[in-house]
């Protein structure tokens, strides 16, 4: 007899597993079916963390072989990459055993295998060693997303990379070409380029960083330039062929077409949503163009009992905005109110120095024609940032015109990721740059350098 479930969530990624959780102390009989073996979904497993981890060790290799322009003498300074991966797998390991302690603790049942509809109120789960079948009255859908490859450019995660590959690399390339100026491409390319690999970026457009406000974006680009990322942007990947050597790339612009040589090539020009082996023809559940599943304010498909989360709807492909919707099903499903505040979800990029960001950007604002003032402050003239010899980067606050009320703050600098949620939390309320400006900031931080942006909306910042 098939066992019998209040909600089953299929997916335990970050949207699914804080689900499963809030639904089970909400106390709800909950199961969460998972394919990867592992809880934590492509965050946990094979993309924020480990991302994370390397960026900060790569940064750590770059800042020592720098020492000795700060006074510090070493001997010399070697990359042993095989340690380096392990310990970013550590890591993981640590974090998705995590996961499963909290499932154990909250009493959420995990299931381990690939789940596919039978019925709307069931669910086929197949493993390497059973198939079993589960009910529910209701079932969540969070099997998050997948990398998206080019045209006869297949991922072997070798010498074509998608992000996966990128994070497994076992010998450090002498050259690689990065196929997309986006976050996580960006992120990758500050990894091996820090670790002595050679990276060209191709962009399709005429900046980097789509949907990031382009005042950030330019800098951005300066700062990643100086740091030997090289860049072609209004530049078209025609084909990628693999040779002895590694592979072919062959682009073309408008005035030229060229043929690039590289060890590897990652191609990190989006994601698409994971619904392929859900079976969602057989119950009908309703898909956009994209493949995306389509849903309404409170994540409800076209079917009734059925729910969807996460990269799997529309919306950033955040893990946060996962999670948060994660949330908000659950108290939805147990008859409270579930919300989410989808204009403010910060963003970051984890290069040195950060990206982060809140809210709007100036060019959606010209576009909304919204009346809007400006307020900026460089890190050159932030104490801490000089102190210790980060100053690269300025934090740029957008305020309506008439009643000054925050709309949206764009940061890039040491430590971003960490001061936007200042900036998150006084946007939810509702703040003006004007009560940022009268908030006492501790000195000497980072933190400072948003005060001052705050009084420079009205042109009153003190230190520069």
């Amino acid at each position: 007899m098939a066992e019998k479930f209040d909600v089953t969530v299929i997916g335990g990624g970050p949207a699914g597993y804080v689900c499963a959780i809030r639904l089970s102390q909400l106390g709800l009989k909950t199961a969460c079916v998972e394919s990867r073996g592992s809880l934590g979904g492509t965050c946990l497993n094979i993309g924020c963390i480990p991302s994370k981890s390397l960026l900060n060790m790569s940064e750590s290799f770059h800042r020592a072989k720098n020492f000795s322009d700060i006074g510090i003498e070493t001997g010399e300074i070697k990359l042993n990459l095989e340690k380096m991966m392990s310990n970013k797998d550590s890591s993981v390991s640590t974090l998705t055993k995590g996961v499963e302690f909290l499932f154990k603790k909250n009493k959420v049942t995990y299931i381990k295998g690939v789940g596919s509809f039978n019925g709307k109120n069931e669910i086929s789960v197949k493993n390497d060693k059973s198939e079993l079948t589960i009910k529910s009255d209701k079932i969540i859908i969070s099997t998050g997303s997948e990398p998206l490859s080019l045209p006869g450019a297949d991922f072997d995660e070798k010498r074509i990379l998608s992000s996966t590959g990128a994070l497994n690399i076992s010998k450090l390339p002498k050259k690689m070409v990065v196929v997309g100026g986006g976050y996580i491409g960006l992120e990758m390319s500050s990894v091996w380029s820090r670790l002595g690999t050679e990276v060209k970026v191709i962009e399709y457009l005429d900046h980097i960083t789509p949907g990031l406000d382009k005042e950030i974006s330019n800098e951005f680009m300066k700062i990643l330039k100086k740091q030997n990322i090289k860049f072609e942007l209004n530049t078209k990947v025609e084909k990628i062929t693999k040779n002895n050597q590694g592979v072919l790339i062959e682009t073309s612009s408008k005035d030229s077409k060229n043929k690039i040589e590289a060890d590897v090539v990652l191609i990190s020009v989006g994601r698409k949503p994971y619904t392929d082996k859900l079976n969602l023809e057989k119950i009908g559940v309703n898909v956009d163009k994209k493949g995306k599943i389509i849903v309404n304010k409170n994540f409800e498909t076209n079917v009734k009992n059925i729910y969807a989360i996460g990269d799997v709807i529309d919306g950033p492909m955040l893990a946060h905005k996962a999670e948060e919707e994660g949330i908000a099903v659950a108290e939805l499903i147990a008859g409270q109110s579930g919300h989410v505040n989808y204009d403010i979800i910060p963003g970051v990029i984890y290069t040195s120095p950060e990206v982060a960001y809140v809210g709007k950007n100036e060019e959606e604002l010209i576009k909304k024609k919204i009346n809007y003032k400006v307020g900026k402050f460089p890190f050159m003239a932030n104490s801490r940032a000089k102190a210790i010899n980060e100053p690269e980067g300025f934090v740029k606050i957008l305020a309506e015109s008439t009643t000054d009320r925050v709309l949206g703050v764009h940061i890039i600098g040491p430590h971003a990721g960490e001061m936007i949620a200042e900036m998150s939390v006084a946007m939810e309320f509702g703040a003006s740059s004007e009560d940022i400006a009268r908030t006492c900031h501790a000195h000497p931080t980072f933190s400072e350098a948003i005060k001052e942006a705050a009084l420079s909306v009205d042109k009153r910042q003190i230190h520069s």
